[in-house]
């Protein structure tokens, strides 16, 4: 396994790409509303990626056919954007971006409800997920481990009777989206390869309020929950400092 730290200028091209994801993340995110398609979602990050002059960093990705990854309700991940897709009162839709400054990449997600009314587990859900998130952002400092970002997700999901996705974990990212090591969303705490200042990992609970268990969509791409329960997911783009973390994609 060969983990590449960055200098503090690779962290700072990092920075603005991260920047670019956030603002698309945030444009987007506003436009959700029932009667909308999840392609004109990825129309708005299109458009609004081309004003900030990056790249796509999942546009033709193994192929991979759009800007943005819109997974709805039972889909965790990976979800292809598509006109025939109108999100509806009540939905949750994962919006999954990243995007290339200077040859560096940032990666994000967020998971929005549509519309006012949601149903109360779905809601706690996105809210968990959240939490998982933050609470596994706050134990990256140099010395820690792999399995400590893994135990505080673990730890504060299944305390809600929610399970993690073991199939998809976060990464490390770089010049490259997907880079050395792999970060688990479960884990013991104190296992696993110690981190380092300079490292920067890609952190991203994917949340299921039913069983872990997930199956790939014949399109390939499109992973869903295998008992058909709803699914969230929240990520970012986090560098290991001398002080702890720094999110790049805040």
């Amino acid at each position: 396994m060969a983990v590449v730290l960055k200098s503090s200028k690779e962290i700072e091209k990092m920075r603005r790409a991260g920047h670019v994801v956030r603002q698309v993340l945030e444009r987007v995110s506003a436009t959700v509303k029932p009667g909308a398609t999840t392609a004109d979602l990825d129309r708005i990050a299109e458009e609004t990626l081309k004003e900030f002059g990056a790249k796509a960093a999942f546009k033709g990705y193994h192929g991979y056919p759009a800007v943005l990854c819109t997974s709805v309700n039972s889909e965790v991940v990976h979800g292809i954007p598509s006109s025939k897709r109108i999100l509806k009162e009540g939905d949750i839709v994962s919006l999954d971006f990243g995007a290339i400054v200077d040859g560096y990449y940032g990666d994000s997600a967020v998971t929005v409800a549509v519309g006012e009314k949601i149903d109360p587990k779905t809601e706690k859900l996105l809210k968990i997920t959240e939490e998982s998130l933050k609470k596994a952002i706050s134990v990256i400092k140099p010395g820690a481990t792999l399995g400590d970002i893994g135990e505080a997700v673990q730890t504060i999901v299944e305390a809600e009777g929610f399970s993690v996705v073991r199939d998809f974990v976060g990464h490390g990212i770089g010049s490259s989206m997907h880079e050395d090591p792999q970060v688990p969303n479960f884990g013991t705490a104190g296992r696993g390869m110690k981190l380092k200042a300079g490292m920067v990992l890609a952190i991203e609970p994917m949340v299921n309020a039913g069983k872990p268990e997930v199956r790939v969509l014949k399109d390939g791409w499109t992973a869903v929950t295998d008992d058909g329960s709803m699914s969230a997911h929240f990520e970012h783009t986090v560098a290991v400092t001398d002080t702890g973390a720094t999110i790049l994609t805040a």
